[in-house]
């Protein structure tokens, strides 16, 4: 484990474990406060992700800013960042193989972060940090204690997109996402 930001965004930047690094623009590390009691995990950079270098940027990104100022987050006070580093081709799900390549980034960023609320955004990344048999439609808004971190899924804001009727489920997800940032102490 890299004990600085330094080190990982290094480390992360020269990554060649996967396939995904010859297809890849930019790494996608992360962005946000480093100190952030809150942070949200996607699963991959998008095609505006991968040209940017920054996640949650384009479309979905900008959908996601408009829940965050609803509730009163300022995007500034979280930390942002997926579990995949690279974009898959075509914007397809992670593989089970790339995750597993590439989650140790992640858990490093938790470590250097220490967050209290760690909050998924879809079902991919519950599936991996919460439960293996994650329902996103069940369980969306639904808290777990998982070690020291207090964890829920919400769903992606790129299916809100492809799926507008679950943008009211979002928002009263977003609002016990706050609800549970106010509480800490």
């Amino acid at each position: 484990m890299e004990t600085t930001w330094e080190a990982l965004e290094e480390k992360c930047r020269d990554c060649r474990a996967c396939p995904l690094c010859e297809t890849r623009t930019n790494v996608v590390f992360g962005a946000g406060n480093r100190n952030a009691k809150l942070m949200f995990v996607g699963e991959a950079p998008g095609e505006t992700e991968d040209l940017s270098g920054i996640p949650f940027v384009g479309r979905a990104g900008k959908l996601f800013d408009k829940y965050l100022e609803a509730v009163d987050i300022p995007r500034d006070s979280v930390y942002i960042a997926n579990m995949l580093k690279c974009r898959p081709p075509k914007n397809r799900d992670p593989l089970p193989q790339e995750q597993d390549l590439c989650v140790g980034y992640l858990r490093n960023q938790v470590k250097l972060i220490q967050p209290r609320l760690i909050v998924c955004l879809g079902r991919i990344s519950a599936m991996r940090l919460i439960k293996p048999d994650f329902k996103i439609t069940k369980e969306h808004g639904i808290w777990y204690d998982k070690g020291a971190y207090r964890m829920c899924a919400v769903y992606h804001p790129s299916l809100l997109l492809r799926d507008p009727r679950k943008k009211e489920d979002m928002l009263v997800d977003m609002k016990a996402v706050k609800r549970e940032l106010d509480a800490l102490d």
